[in-house]
């Protein structure tokens, strides 16, 4: 099997693209599989690489391609987290999806529409520039019909307390790309942004332990990667600082899936992000972004329906991917073997 490896910037480390036809469907062989791709990886010095991109042409006619994301954990080759999806590992799969032939050439102004087979999300990326190292896209999360914003609402309230190592922890529980646990920097023990991204193993278990917390009140493994956690706090007129965790340490930025659920609880009135985008006097919708590692924006488009606010769609720009490269997976190389026979077949 060819796999295919694409960085996002602002992810944690590159995406492997896998062609899902030739996998096995089933949880159990599959993982088997993947498990043996990550032991050949890591011996080929890619046992970074923690996220793994299962795409297809899709078989529903209003998409381009069905995508599952598998989370890759660092406990070892055989563990794995299915709970939750991957922006970025989405944008890697259309470009390598249009290196191997599996979509058209990616050219300015195409749009490719992605359905998510994790949790349902539907997606529609825009290429904005095509260049030799890099492809750059305007990501559109769609809910159609649009979605009350209060069913984002994982517990079914704006603010909720967890208990941590005996104190009460105020978090908003919410879902939108990825389910996430947003908590006030100042609630995490933060004062500015110097403090908010700097590298303070402190603040970064206290924000595990925060997330562990909410695992267990969500009924969910705690030894996973989902819910992600993020801490946020106002910073200048629209911007909100941020910093996340993913798998295993500090995200460089924030997940797209991330900025994504920001955008979407900033809607959602009383949310500690929303009251942080009321305090940096963010425009309803729109937000700036600041992370440890760079700049972003994200504008959740709502509307009022009766008196109930409904999410339409959250999108993101300025998302840019390299595309690596090509390889054979040898452990899975059986998987997509082709007789010169096959291959003549038609022509007979």
């Amino acid at each position: 099997m060819i796999g295919r490896l694409a960085y996002a910037e602002g992810s944690p480390c590159p995406t492997l693209v896998l062609d899902a036809r030739y996998l096995p469907r089933e949880d159990g062989p599959l993982l088997d599989a993947l498990a043996d791709a990550r032991r050949f990886m890591a011996g080929a010095g890619a046992g970074h690489v923690l996220k793994i991109a299962l795409v297809e042409p899709s078989s529903h006619p209003l998409f381009d391609l069905d995508y599952r994301f598998i989370q890759a954990l660092p406990d070892g080759p055989a563990q794995f987290d299915l709970r939750g999806s991957c922006g970025h590992s989405i944008l890697a799969s259309i470009v390598s999806a249009g290196e191997s032939g599996m979509l058209a050439k990616l050219v300015p102004g195409a749009r490719v529409r992605v359905d998510v087979q994790n949790n349902g999300d539907q997606m529609v990326c825009e290429v904005d520039e095509v260049n030799r190292e890099q492809v750059e896209f305007t990501v559109h999360f769609l809910h159609t019909p649009p979605k009350p914003v209060r069913d984002l609402l994982i517990v079914g309230e704006p603010r909720t307390d967890l208990l941590v190592d005996g104190e009460r922890v105020e978090v908003s529980l919410v879902t939108a790309g990825n389910p996430y646990v947003f908590v006030d920097a100042r609630t995490a023990g933060v004062d500015g942004t110097g403090e908010l991204f700097s590298d303070d193993p402190v603040l970064f278990d206290r924000l595990s332990r925060i997330r562990a917390a909410a695992a267990r009140r969500l009924g969910w493994p705690v030894d996973k990667a989902f819910p992600k956690v993020a801490a946020v706090m106002p910073t200048t007129q629209g911007h909100l600082a941020v910093r996340a965790i993913s798998v295993p340490t500090w995200h460089p930025t924030i997940a797209l899936t991330g900025a994504a659920c920001l955008g979407a609880a900033t809607a959602i009135e009383g949310t500690i992000p929303w009251l942080a985008a009321r305090d940096a006097g963010c425009v309803q919708g729109l937000i700036d972004i600041d992370t440890a590692g760079g700049a972003s924006a994200v504008t959740a488009a709502t509307r009022d329906d009766g008196g109930a606010r409904e999410l339409a769609w959250i999108t993101v720009a300025r998302c840019r991917v390299t595309f690596y490269g090509s390889f054979l997976v040898e452990p899975l190389a059986h998987l997509q073997f082709k007789e010169i026979a096959e291959c003549l077949s038609p022509s007979g």
